[in-house]
Parts: C-alpha cells; sequence; structure tokens
C-alpha cells in the first residue's frame, strides 16, 4: 500500500513541484494550504497581495487539481497570531532581532500541520524547503542536512526540527537547484512555473518593522538618548525598534567618522553607537537549544557557526553551559552578533543543532 503524504503547498512553484516529485515517486497525496493571516490582521487593504492571499489559495488548488489530489485550507490565524507574531513583537520589545520565520516552521508547519496530517491517517507531510534528511547507520538519529544547491539551502531555517518531526518529514527539492525546479515545473504545465518567489517575512508587506509594530502590534518605541560607550550622550532617536546591531545608516547624526549601532539598552531607553571595531566579538551564549545530530552536548566539539540567515558559517568550538546553553568561542572575532537571532551549528553539511543567540 503506497504511503500517504500531506504536503504543505503555498501556492509558490517550490511546494507545487515538491507535490509533482512526490507522486512521481509514487506516494498518495493531500494538499493543505495554511491560512495564516487575513489582511485585516497584519494593517492592510483587502485587495493587497500577500503570501496568505486568495491568489495563492487558488494557486495551489489549481496544481492540486491538475496533478489529481485533494487540497484544503487549515486556519491556524490564530496560532500564527500567538506563536509567531506576538513572539516578533515580543523579542523587538525586549530590545533583540526576531528571527519569525523560524518560529512559523517551529511552532506551525511542522508541527500543527503534522498533528493534522497525523490526525487524518498520513504517514508523513512534505514542504518545498530546500534542505535534506537522512538516518545515521550507527546511532539511529534523523538528520538534517544542507541542500546541494548552497544558494538556496534553508536548513538555517528548520534547526528547531525534532526527531520526530524529521523522521515523518520529507524534503523533495533537497537535491535540486531552483533552476532546475523552474525548469519541472514549466515541464509538468505547473500555472506557477515563473511566480517569483515571497518576501522572507510574510506578514510585514513593505518590510517596515517598525511601523507594523507600532501601527498593528501596538509596541511602543518612545524616543531616547544616542550613548557612546561611556554613557555621554550624542542625540535622540526615535525608538529602540528602528535599529538593529550593525546598522549604520538612518541614524540621522552626522559624525567625523562612521558610527555604528553597538548596543541598546532597553531598561536606559538608549542606543549605544561606537565604532566598527566594537562590533566584534569571540563569544556568544546561545540558549533554547535543540540539537539533532547529537542527544547532548556533553564535552567542547568543534563547529561551523552561522549567525544569519544569510552568513557563511565561520570555525568555533561548542562548550556545553548551564541550564541546557551553550557557549560559543569563534576561531575569529564575528562582526555585529545579534541577540535574538538563530545561531546554526553545523558538522560539514550536516546540522548539529541550533538555538537562539542571547
Amino acid at each position: 500500500m503506497s504511503e500517504k503524504v500531506m504536503v504543505a503547498m503555498s501556492g509558490g512553484v517550490d511546494s507545487s513541484v515538491a507535490a509533482a516529485l512526490l507522486l512521481e515517486q509514487g506516494y498518495v497525496l493531500t494538499g493543505a494550504t495554511l491560512k495564516l493571516f487575513s489582511n485585516e490582521d497584519i494593517g492592510l487593504e483587502k485587495t493587497t497581495r500577500t503570501c496568505c492571499s486568495l491568489d495563492d489559495v487558488q494557486d495551489a488548488k489549481a496544481v492540486a487539481f491538475k496533478l489529481g489530489f485533494e487540497h484544503y485550507v487549515f486556519n491556524f490565524g490564530e496560532l500564527f497570531r500567538q506563536q509567531v507574531m506576538d513572539r516578533f513583537a515580543a523579542v523587538y520589545a525586549a530590545g533583540d532581532t526576531p528571527n519569525p520565520c523560524i518560529d512559523c516552521n517551529r511552532f506551525i508547519k511542522f508541527d500543527k500541520l503534522l498533528e493534522r496530517a497525523l490526525a487524518l491517517d498520513m504517514d508523513y507531510i512534505a514542504t518545498g524547503h530546500y534542505a535534506r534528511i537522512s538516518q545515521d547507520e550507527n546511532t539511529g538519529r534523523w538528520l538534517l542536512k544542507k541542500a546541494l544547491d548552497p544558494t538556496k539551502d534553508q536548513s538555517y531555517v528548520l534547526y528547531a526540527l525534532t526527531q520526530e518531526q524529521l523522521k515523518r518529514t520529507l524534503f523533495p527539492l533537497g537535491e535540486l537547484s531552483k533552476r532546475e525546479v523552474r525548469r519541472m515545473a514549466e515541464e509538468r504545465g505547473l500555472i506557477n512555473a515563473r511566480k517569483p518567489d515571497s518576501q522572507d517575512i510574510c506578514f510585514v508587506k513593505d518590510g517596515d518593522y517598525a511601523a507594523f509594530l507600532k501601527n498593528t502590534m501596538n509596541v511602543l518605541s518612545p524616543p531616547g538618548d544616542f550613548v557612546d560607550s561611556s554613557g555621554r550622550v550624542l542625540g535622540t532617536h526615535k525608538g529602540l525598534i528602528h535599529y538593529t546591531i550593525g546598522q549604520r545608516k538612518g541614524l540621522g547624526l552626522s559624525f567625523d567618522k562612521p558610527k555604528y549601532v553597538v548596543g541598546k539598552n532597553v531598561r536606559q531607553n538608549t542606543v549605544v553607537l561606537g565604532e566598527e571595531d566594537e562590533l566584534y566579538t569571540e563569544d556568544m551564549t546561545v540558549s533554547d537549544v535543540n540539537l539533532i545530530a547529537l542527544e547532548a552536548l556533553d564535552r567542547p566539539i568543534p563547529a561551523a557557526v552561522k549567525t544569519r540567515y544569510s552568513q557563511l558559517e565561520q570555525p568555533a568550538t561548542l562548550y556545553p553551559a548551564e541550564n541546557g546553553r551553550i557557549r560559543v568561542h569563534f576561531e575569529k572575532p564575528q562582526r555585529a552578533v545579534t541577540a535574538g537571532q538563530a545561531a546554526v551549528f553545523y558538522d560539514g553539511d550536516t546540522v548539529i543543532g541550533g538555538g537562539t543567540i542571547l
């Protein structure tokens, strides 16, 4: 009897090709599009196009119809608001810089969707992410690996996957390039073969995080002082949510040489400015750790560590710390390590695990 898969379909080309490939491999499919928010939820007009728009749902339905399998729309709006949008706002309000795509994967796509799939007697879920899954023959642990195409690899935003989730997940695109995926969509006559990729943060349509936080999420962020590392006042800032570590532009101040945001103090409502050399650090602590390749970290181990999605991983040593945290010591100082972002640890192309930078 063929194994049954619930494939998450955003209406985009990646998830559509993933579905087509799974069908060709003999799986029995059911499509699922996740309704995460309405335009009103994120402060937009009804007619504005978003990743949860009616057009995207219709594109997903059209692909499912063409390929010949059932398609459902699941409303996870309330949960998305609590676990993604509210978390996004809370982290910014605390002075840090969040990554909501990781929370969406962690709490919605690979948690609630898998729960729904298992309730409907499915064997797996599948998505159009560019990553790979394998099983370690020696330990039996399920492993998350980078995609073969380094320009599309999404393992960084998937580090929170658990062993049970990895066991029940399929990534059909992990060995393909984006060019190959678009070619496959064209060859199969899929409606979205040339559809543009969606933006990173789906619920901040125009990229104006500060306006979204203020107007939609009601985050209060009053003006305060720009200061240097000694506490000397340099000017007035617009509110902490307007700034992130490493920022140089948009400060509204003029100096003899470039100044960068090197810190934020929520209690004093200050933004600390300094020179570029103040942005570098050799050490950081990571909390809320999820380990994939290891059961636990009980001794120092070498790793390559990535602190931003677009950054190349850097050589470091991982040290076990109190309360399940991990201390990371880099071989060379790293620029603009930012609290709230994810740190992901690699051994070659295998994800050791990851967590949130403190």
